[in-house]
């Protein structure tokens, strides 16, 4: 039963991947996942194709509202890039197979590097909101693995090694972009929760106990299945909200995505410049 239902998922893998081929032209170079609020970076790019998620077969579509569900293939310089406009969470009720479906797609059509930004809370009572964090490690919690059941051998090791899920060259190169433009980057770890409610003042407690300087509900499962796949990542977070003691709130979309516009020009000039330098 578990084989049938394996091969049954790469069939769609296998079936989204030669839409796509037909559908594009020129082979990516990179892969970009863009989050809540920080679709502007595409203003950025020279847009060669754009691609409605319900176009593309077996895709999932995103059902938050601040997420616009297309697939855009772009130029920046010499860089070809597949730019997800929209992503998926486990919350929404996708498996982690089906939120994790559009990196097993960016393998398949050769893509080496993955570059993901997100919106997330800060834990580090260092942090103020509308500042940005590279991910250098992250926390998963969970409650389910995107590469649970049986593997899939040509995307990867049953067991891959997690040790350097995020891509140190270019986390040093991204400092040395903040550095030379004035930018203030904060680094940490961030860590995965399912969602979709926010967190309690005690769990906030724990999350910073346990070592999380940010905390969101996305990233990690795309990123585990990156880092099996072999490619290079690069992440990182804009803090649209304080989760420290003093600092809690009650928070709603519009004042996430008013902090995460606050985040973007930073965002947008650090992930340019890096994706024109590696």
């Amino acid at each position: 039963m578990h084989k049938d239902l394996e091969i049954s998922y790469l069939e769609k893998i296998n079936q989204a991947v030669a839409y796509l081929k037909e559908k594009i032209s020129q082979s990516p170079d990179t892969g970009i996942v863009l989050g809540t609020g920080l679709g502007g970076l595409l203003h950025d790019i020279e847009i060669i194709t754009e691609i409605p998620y319900q176009e593309i077969p077996h895709f999932p579509i995103a059902t938050v509202t601040s997420h616009q569900g297309k697939l855009i293939l772009g130029r920046v310089e010499n860089k070809i890039i597949l730019a997800m406009k929209g992503r998926f969470h486990y919350y929404e009720g996708y498996s982690m197979k089906e939120v994790t479906f559009p990196i097993r797609i960016m393998k398949m059509l050769g893509i080496q590097t993955l570059m993901l930004s997100n919106a997330s809370g800060g834990l580090n009572p260092e942090f103020e909101i509308g500042d940005i964090m590279v991910i250098e490690d992250h926390i998963d919690l969970f409650p389910e693995n995107p590469l649970r059941g049986q593997n899939l051998d040509q995307f990867g090791d049953r067991f891959p090694d997690m040790s350097e899920a995020y891509c140190k060259e270019m986390i040093q190169l991204a400092s040395e972009i903040a550095q030379q433009n004035n930018i203030s980057l904060r680094k940490g770890v961030y860590a995965g929760v399912q969602g979709p409610n926010l967190e309690t003042p005690a769990e906030y407690r724990y999350l910073r106990t346990i070592g999380a300087d940010a905390v969101g509900m996305s990233t990690v499962p795309e990123v585990i299945v990156a880092a099996q796949s072999g490619m290079k990542v690069f992440a990182v977070s804009a803090i649209t909200d304080l989760c420290t003691p003093g600092n809690i709130k009650k928070i709603n979309l519009p004042d996430i995505l008013q902090a995460a516009a606050k985040a973007e020009p930073s965002m947008r000039k650090v992930l340019l410049t890096l994706l024109k330098s590696s």
